[in-house]
């Protein structure tokens, strides 16, 4: 898969982006005004493969090829709203795609270690944060995180998940926040919590689909 710069004017850019800021965040409980102000600069189209690029700022999933998509700007949106970032926070981000989320958490906080298991999506994402440098790109399975730079005030998963691996919570300092989608019995909600101990608690918040990330189904049990 090739991945290349998005073919939209610079005005045209700029109008989808306010117009989603308008109708799609500010209606929709994205309370937090740093997420709004981000959101409303990042030009989301440097993110996605050149030939959806016109889709970018719809309220939407966005194929970016090789069975992944970029979350909706709502679900992004509500999961950084719902994190409560502080400017000192060290965020692990996990479904770094294109770059979209970590773009967005570049003003926000002070340092994002994004990961991607797509090799494709992790050097499209490189190449577009690359006057980014509080944002470093690692490429590896996504269930398993960045141990190496443990550990993170906040855990983001940009995408929806079945279940929450221990060693990927464990990543995260005590008492740090954690956000993330969350698949229980088929249906897609918001979740949000922290990591105290050795436990790990999600709280569904809102009922928003979100993409479905790779790795982190849930074993199922055996039947007779």
């Amino acid at each position: 898969m090739t991945l290349s710069a998005p073919a939209l004017r610079n005005d045209d850019s700029t109008a989808m982006r306010q117009a989603m800021v308008a109708s799609q965040l500010r209606t929709s409980a994205v309370s937090d005004p740093r997420v709004v102000a981000a959101m409303a600069e990042v030009p989301r189209e440097a993110f996605v493969p050149a030939g959806v690029a016109a889709l970018a700022y719809r309220d939407t999933a966005i194929d970016l090829g090789e069975g992944r998509s970029l979350n909706t700007p709502l679900a992004t949106a509500r999961l950084l709203v719902q994190a409560r970032l502080l400017p000192s926070d060290r965020v692990l981000l996990i479904g770094a795609a294109g770059g979209y989320c970590a773009a967005v958490l570049a003003s926000l906080v002070a340092e994002i270690v994004a990961v991607e298991s797509s090799p494709a999506l992790a050097a499209h994402a490189r190449t577009a944060l690359a006057a980014t440098p509080n944002v470093t790109v690692v490429e590896g399975p996504l269930e398993n995180g960045h141990p190496e730079g443990a550990p993170y005030d906040v855990l983001v998963v940009d995408g929806a998940i079945e279940e929450l691996p221990a060693t990927l919570a464990s990543q995260v300092v005590d008492g740090g926040r954690i956000v993330s989608g969350l698949i229980e019995r088929g249906v897609f909600r918001l979740a949000a919590g922290a990591h105290r101990g050795a436990a790990t608690a999600l709280a569904p918040f809102a009922d928003i689909d979100s993409v479905r990330l790779p790795g982190f189904a849930r074993p199922h049990s055996f039947t007779f």
